[in-house]
């Protein structure tokens, strides 16, 4: 799957500027940048929801949107940044929405298949409660395991075509435990063949899990490649616009961020103003 030079604008205003992209099966591509950056749009477009204004996403050489949308079901799932959901469906019955896109599973087969979904994420305690009643971070869950449902089945008696699994910031109001769950799933169906795109503003998680970081500001991608690659105080701090030194865990060499340079300095610059303004 992959977006070559994709524009697009929403609203009457450009928010996607010639972005290009491509998910390879077995490999996670983790999308990071500022708010405002252009990554849910991307997804959007990814997923075949949104139209570019000018180049293409494709999927074995076919434009997603120009999928139908069963077809296009059966190749990839998406766990969205937010759900419009208002019918008052319970958990259970939700994550079997993923079986029931894509298959024709009875209803008890079904329900079996969204109930092991939903002890993967550690909810099958709550398969029976409204989906309306749940916490933030426990919807969040449910979507997650609605999407594994629909992939698990989608990639059923097709290993010949890899699917995809697309995640708009997946670890978002859960604590984190269940952060640390979530990419361990998300590394799990890459690791069984999927190619997995997730949109993460967690710069730390984001290189736990990525195979590839693709920076966006502005509508634009300004890096791509593995993570110490990706993130280095230059682009970091290009990319928020505030000084970010990241360093390296000893073991495994895995960069991580932390805010305290940036906040430090600009704390001194306040003070410095304010020395400053005094003394005149």
């Amino acid at each position: 799957m992959r977006a070559d030079t994709v524009s697009l604008d929403r609203g009457g205003r450009p928010v996607l500027h010639e972005v290009s992209l491509t998910l390879r099966p077995g490999a996670v591509t983790v999308v990071v940048g500022p708010n405002g950056a252009g990554k849910s749009s991307l997804l959007k477009v990814m997923t075949g929801e949104l139209k570019p204004k000018a180049g293409a996403v494709t999927l074995d050489g076919m434009p997603v949107h120009a999928m139908a949308s069963h077809a296009l079901a059966r190749r990839r799932a998406v766990m969205s940044q937010t759900s419009r959901l208002v019918f008052p469906f319970t958990a259970l019955e939700v994550v079997r929405l993923g079986v029931e896109s894509v298959g024709s599973a009875s209803r008890r087969r079904a329900n079996e298949i969204a109930f092991q979904a939903l002890a993967s994420v550690g909810m099958e305690r709550l398969a029976g409660r409204r989906y309306l009643e749940l916490s933030g971070g426990e919807a969040r869950r449910v979507d997650l395991a609605r999407a594994l449902c629909q992939i698990h089945e989608a990639s059923t008696g097709q290993p010949d075509k890899p699917c995809f699994l697309l995640l708009d910031e997946p670890t978002a109001n859960l604590d984190p435990e269940h952060q640390v769950h979530c990419l361990e799933i998300a590394r799990e169906a890459a690791d069984r063949g999927l190619g997995v795109l997730a949109i993460l503003h967690d710069l730390n998680l984001g290189a736990l899990l990525a195979d590839e970081i693709v920076a966006m500001k502005a509508g634009r991608v300004v890096a791509a490649g593995p993570p110490k690659a990706v993130m280095t105080r230059e682009i970091l701090s290009g990319l928020f616009d505030i000084d970010l030194a990241p360093n390296a865990v000893p073991e495994g060499d895995i960069p991580f961020v932390l805010p305290h340079s940036a906040w430090l300095a600009r704390r001194a610059l306040v003070q410095e103003a304010s020395r400053a303004s005094a003394g005149r």
